[in-house]
């Protein structure tokens, strides 16, 4: 029976970074649709003020669970560097420490959702037609939050291992449960109702959640190999959960800071208006698609990065890091080019209404063209990770990508108050953080840095 681990340290390098990316972005276009379907199905069956609801979540949603995500990424790495090296009883620790950590951040975040969700959704200047609805539909997710969390902690121990097959199936099956329950639920049951359409979106979305997270469960349980779950070890080993905040707490404040950044974002397209929210809102589940091939390669190259500097195979990582920059980046830019092209096209398949087309697609022609700065700047980030580096990209994305990117916004619409200023906030951010990154990859001895780590702790 196929295991669905793969070494990433033997072999052709092109050849196993493929086998093992293609799946995480078969994956990840399964979890897009099924992000994607909630918006299409209230959008078609509820209500523009419904779609605005629902499509404006992202930022929000990425705020809340963002934090705890990144510091799950300190666990990946951790693994990796174990499961590269075969040093199994670390990694078996490491294991179960993150799996107590989701189940503890999981409850903390349901409650932290469901009691803020008002609060930050005022603070975001949420329209007041659109506001009850966006109160329903965040309440209702975040009731699931901890589907979610344990669902990315457990599908960050099968990549860490190199299985990215196993996910890749549960994730199909969860998509198809969600469309199967959009459909009864938002397209039969409550059309036409805006409350309980957009409810059902969002508990649609958690059960779904749900049954994912629960296969990866059972897949850690049932597996022979050295990774396997169980359950009466699951609790905090102190030393590997020190390592996790060490590696992890920086890629949660990455994503904090980010998020906070989208959150200021999502205000000044708030203060547009509904149609705007709801452009926009279609603009970013295209740009959940775009940004696919990015996030695959990013997660291949951290593991890979990971698996390879655990096994000490330097000129190995070196081949492997260029080839998964030039994957990532041509292939975000062709979808990019293709999305300025096509832009009317693929913003009407979540709204007809000619504004809300007008305004996704103006946001859309100005940050396309810059997706493969994107995909640069998250790879090198991917690399860091995966080199237990993570504060050097929490550092350049908090300086870029936050506060340079929230200054440029509250300066720049004093002078030209429109969607477009808004939207260049992107491109002028990706632009800055690729020209550092690119500096630090080349100038700094950043592949030694767990023999510098090792070598420390003995000394200790």
């Amino acid at each position: 029976m196929y295991s669905g681990q793969q070494s990433l340290t033997e072999g052709s390098i092109w050849k196993q970074m493929l086998l093992f990316a293609f799946p995480v972005f078969l994956g990840n276009v399964f979890q897009q649709f099924y992000n994607a379907f909630d918006s299409w199905a209230v959008g078609n069956f509820i209500s523009d003020n419904a779609l605005a609801a629902v499509s404006s979540s992202g930022s929000l949603i990425f705020l809340m669970v963002g934090f705890f995500n990144g510091l799950a990424m300190g666990a990946g790495v951790i693994i990796a560097k174990h499961y590269g090296a075969k040093d199994y009883s670390a990694m078996e620790k490491a294991i179960h420490t993150d799996v107590a950590f989701g189940l503890v951040v999981g409850v903390l975040l349901t409650i932290i959702g469901v009691a803020a969700t008002p609060v930050i959704l005022r603070w975001m200047d949420t329209p007041e037609e659109v506001l009850p609805l966006s109160i329903v539909y965040f309440r209702y997710y975040f009731c699931g939050a901890i589907f979610i969390v344990m669902y990315n902690i457990m599908v960050g121990i099968l990549h860490a291992v190199g299985d990215s097959r196993h996910p890749l199936y549960y994730l199909m099956i969860s998509t198809c449960v969600n469309i199967v329950l959009d459909l009864l639920m938002v397209g039969i049951f409550f059309r036409g109702n805006e409350k309980m359409g957009v409810a059902s979106a969002a508990l649609a979305t958690t059960i779904s959640q749900g049954i994912s997270a629960l296969l990866c469960f059972l897949r850690l349980l049932r597996t022979k190999e050295p990774y396997r779950l169980k359950i009466r070890e699951i609790g905090f080993h102190w030393k590997s959960l020190k390592d996790i905040i060490r590696f992890g707490l920086p890629s949660g404040i990455q994503n904090s800071v980010i998020s906070i950044a989208n959150v200021v974002v999502q205000t000044n397209v708030n203060s547009f208006g509904k149609v705007a929210m709801a452009g926009h809102g279609a603009y970013a589940k295209i740009e959940g698609f775009a940004f696919l091939p990015v996030t695959c390669f990013m997660q291949a190259l951290s593991t890979f990065v990971g698996q390879n500097l655990g096994a000490r195979k330097y000129d190995r990582v070196k081949r492997g890091v260029a080839f998964g920059l030039c994957c990532s980046m041509v292939t975000a830019e062709l979808i990019g080019l293709t999305a300025y092209l096509l832009a009317p096209r693929l913003i009407a398949i979540f709204n007809a209404n000619p504004e809300v087309i007008d305004y996704g697609v103006r946001y859309m022609r100005v940050t396309s063209l810059f997706y493969c700065l994107l995909a640069f700047s998250h790879c090198i980030a991917g690399v860091m990770r995966g080199a237990g580096k993570a504060s050097v990209p929490m550092m350049v994305m908090l300086i870029f990508w936050c506060l340079m990117r929230v200054t440029y916004i509250n300066i720049a619409l004093q002078y030209v108050n429109k969607l477009e200023t808004v939207a260049w906030a992107y491109p002028f951010s990706w632009s800055c953080s690729t020209v550092v990154f690119l500096i630090y990859f080349l100038k700094a001895d950043w592949m030694h840095n767990f023999d510098r780590l090792d070598a420390k702790a003995k000394k200790a």
